[in-house]
C-alpha cells in the first residue's frame, strides 16, 4: 500500500511494479490455499478481508500465511493497480500472465471477482479494433489504449465515429470525452449505438475491450443503432490511467464488407 501510494505520488512505477506483482502473486497463491482449506472444512461462505467470520483456530487449521494473505488481498489489488495505471507496467513487466492467473484462480474459489485488478490487467495498449457501422456497411480501424471499461470505449468511438462526421447520431459532450481520456471527474452521457461482437452477442458496456472478440486477427465490434436510450456518467474507469482512442482509416468498402460478411444477426 504504502509503495502503491508512492507511485500515485510520482515514484518509478516500473521500477516498483516487479517486486509487488511479485508478492501480489504469492498472496494469491496463498489465498487460493485458504480458499480450498476453508471449502474442505466445511465452513460454508468465506470470511470477510477484514476478519469478519475467522476464528482463532483457523490459524492453527489452515496456517498463518493462508489467512493473512486472504485477509491482504484488497490491499494488493489498490497496489497492483496504481501499477497498472503505467503505460510502461503494462507493456513490459514480467509476471502479468502469472498474476492474472493466480487472480482468476481466486476468483473462482471464492466468487470475488476482484474486479478492478481483473480489468487493469486487461487493458489493451496500442490495440487495433475494427468498428462496422452494419446500416452502412461502412468500417473503420482505430487503436485503443488505456480504455478501462466499454462505457469509456463506447464514449470514445461515438467521438470518433459521429463526433467526426463519419456517422449519424448523437455525438457526445467535448467535456465527456475528456473526461474519458484524461480530465478528472465524470459527467452524463447517452449511447450513441448497440455494440455487438461478430458472433451476434452483445458487448455489454460493463465489461471491457478484451472481452471483444478476434476476427482475422482483430477485435471487431458492430455498431447497430440503441435499441432503447442508455445513458451514463462519462469518464475513466481507471481514474489515474490516460485512455485514448484514434481513429487511423477507414475501410475501403470492399474491405469492411468482407468482415460485414462474416458477422452474425443479433442473437437478442
Amino acid at each position: 500500500m504504502v509503495i502503491g501510494a508512492c507511485v500515485e505520488r510520482g515514484a518509478d512505477a516500473a521500477a516498483c511494479a516487479p517486486a509487488v506483482f511479485a508478492q501480489a502473486r504469492e498472496a494469491f497463491a496463498a489465498a487460493a490455499v485458504f480458499c480450498e482449506a476453508w471449502a474442505a472444512a466445511g465452513r460454508g461462505e468465506l470470511p470477510g478481508h477484514e476478519g469478519e467470520g475467522l476464528e482463532e483456530a483457523d490459524f492453527e487449521r489452515i496456517g498463518f500465511e493462508p489467512v493473512m494473505a486472504w485477509q491482504s488481498l484488497p490491499q494488493f489489488e489498490m497496489a497492483c493497480v496504481a501499477m497498472l495505471n503505467s503505460p510502461a507496467v503494462r507493456r513490459s513487466t514480467p509476471g502479468k500472465g502469472e498474476l492474472r492467473a493466480s487472480v482468476a484462480r481466486v476468483s473462482e474459489l471464492s466468487g470475488d471477482p476482484f474486479k478492478c485488478l481483473a480489468y487493469a490487467l486487461a487493458v489493451l495498449d496500442d490495440e487495433p479494433v475494427v468498428a462496422i457501422d452494419r446500416a452502412t456497411g461502412a468500417g473503420f480501424v482505430l487503436r485503443a489504449s488505456g480504455i478501462g471499461d466499454n462505457f469509456q470505449l463506447h464514449t470514445l468511438l461515438a467521438d470518433a465515429l459521429v463526433g467526426g462526421g463519419h456517422l449519424p447520431g448523437r455525438a457526445p459532450s467535448a467535456e465527456a470525452v475528456a473526461m474519458c481520456r484524461d480530465r478528472p471527474g465524470q459527467t452524463s452521457t447517452t449511447g450513441s449505438f448497440n455494440l455487438l461482437g461478430a458472433d451476434g452477442e452483445w458487448i455489454w458496456n460493463e465489461g471491457c475491450p478484451a472481452d471483444i472478440p478476434v476476427v482475422d486477427g482483430v477485435r471487431l465490434v458492430v455498431l447497430d443503432p440503441p435499441p432503447y436510450e442508455r445513458s451514463w456518467p462519462a469518464g475513466r474507469f481507471f481514474p489515474g490511467m490516460t485512455g485514448d482512442l484514434v481513429l487511423e482509416r477507414v475501410l475501403a468498402a470492399e474491405e469492411s464488407g468482407a468482415l460485414l460478411a462474416q458477422v452474425a444477426q443479433p442473437v437478442r
